[in-house]
């Protein structure tokens, strides 16, 4: 089975993926914050046991692939691939597993590797015009044509990051959690519900806008694509998405790991 390792900014997912080139199944998912000072033996500690916990063993990976956006991570993850793995890792980006795809853009390099494979995987899955949202710590649009080329797109803060800087910046506030408000209503009658109305719905006013404006830009119908672990609290009070698929970058990696071994 195939590890795939996707390390974002704030968190880093492992992935076990059964994949035979025509389907791929995600086995086992686990979730860790990101710190580019973790070494590969406490990876390794960490995720032998969650692999023991699902019925797995370390001997039963046998590749590994990583993306990461976060290039201090990568030396030791590659060393966990190789220490305890046994082979070396490939890495998203990088021969023999290079995007493969059109970058047109002023700076292709500048791209990071979760949009690249995100733009590869949501192609293959639908085609024609895409936008994909992804709800990270930053909540990025990503738009492709229906050739599958990367065309640019938008970086916002992460509805996260838009709450944290509220609360740090303003004394009186309290960290509230990010959910929908209780209501539809967007007058608020205590500070609580106006902090929720503030990030929530103007978070939806935000993706509505964005994508509307896209959409008029690109002058072709467009699907909207949404993965990241927020995308699911939005889809109820929104229906600018066409698809959710909330392991779109895995998907993508397990993609390009299998066009590797099938050259």
């Amino acid at each position: 089975m195939l590890l795939a390792i996707d390390a974002g900014n704030t968190n880093i997912v492992f992935a076990l993926v059964d994949s035979d080139g025509q389907e791929r199944h995600i086995r086992g998912r686990w979730r860790l914050a990101t710190d580019p000072r973790r070494t590969a033996d406490e990876y390794a500690v960490w995720l032998s046991q969650l692999l023991a916990l699902e019925g797995f063993a370390r001997t039963d990976v046998t590749d590994v692939i990583i993306s990461t956006v976060v290039p201090r991570a990568l030396h030791n993850l590659q060393v966990l691939a190789r220490k305890y793995f046994g082979g070396e890792p490939l890495i998203a980006g990088q021969a023999p597993v290079e995007w493969g795809i059109e970058i047109d853009v002023d700076e292709p390099r500048s791209l990071g590797a979760d949009r690249a494979v995100n733009t590869i995987a949501a192609h293959a899955l639908h085609p024609g015009d895409l936008i994909v949202i992804d709800f990270g710590t930053a909540t990025t649009f990503d738009v492709s044509d229906y050739r599958g080329a990367y065309k640019g797109g938008i970086i916002a803060p992460g509805i996260n990051l838009s709450l944290d800087a509220l609360v740090t910046a303003a004394a009186k506030l309290p960290r509230i959690a990010i959910e929908a408000p209780a209501s539809a209503t967007v007058i608020g009658r205590n500070t609580v519900d106006q902090m929720h109305i503030g990030i929530y719905w103007g978070y939806i006013a935000m993706i509505e806008g964005l994508v509307a404006r896209l959409k008029a830009e690109v002058g072709r119908p467009v699907k909207v694509i949404a993965t990241g672990g927020l995308a699911t609290l939005f889809e109820q009070h929104t229906n600018i998405f066409d698809a959710i698929e909330p392991d779109l970058t895995i998907q993508g990696l397990a993609m390009m790991w299998d066009k590797a071994h099938i050259r």
